[in-house]
């Protein structure tokens, strides 16, 4: 008789290069609290703490070199961290999560209206117009990033 096989234990990815340092503090004491493989993609080597649960992977230069590479090794019911829009929306067509440094989960229904803002953000730089960087990470955010993390380590199957 043969035993069914289990499925592959979901993992967190995170789209490291510019993921804000607290945020990974977060994501290493969530890593170790729930023993959940935690894979930091980045361009530049990353220092990690010691733990059995948390690497990095390092990859080749290049602008999108990262963002592809968790593209490629996402599996459904995995959760991405990720600011990148256009890496949030790849995930999500593979049937994993992507949640934002600052507490937002990306969705099938808020997407379309993220890229086509970024897409018009974008044309405006490109216009030499200057649309400033994004806004100071808050407690606030830190606790939405928090909350949304735990969430989705209480839904996922054991």
């Amino acid at each position: 008789m043969e035993t069914p096989l289990s499925p592959a234990p979901l993992r967190i990815w995170v789209d490291a290069d510019a993921c804000p340092v607290v945020i990974k503090e977060i994501l290493f004491r969530a890593a170790e609290r729930a023993g959940i493989e935690t894979v930091l993609v980045a361009n530049q080597w990353l220092r990690t703490p010691p733990s059995r649960f948390i690497r990095s992977m390092q990859v080749a230069g290049g602008p999108d070199a990262a963002d592809d590479a968790i593209a490629e090794r996402v599996n459904a019911g995995e959760l991405v961290v990720t600011q990148d829009i256009p890496l949030a929306a790849r995930v999500l067509e593979k049937q994993a999560l992507a949640l934002n440094p600052r507490g937002e989960l990306y969705t099938a229904n808020t997407i379309a209206e993220r890229l086509s803002v970024r897409n018009f953000m974008e044309e405006l730089r490109g216009a030499g117009v200057q649309t400033g960087g994004p806004a100071t990470l808050h407690q606030r955010d830190r606790q939405a990033f928090a909350a949304q993390l735990d969430r989705w380590l209480a839904q996922r199957p054991r």
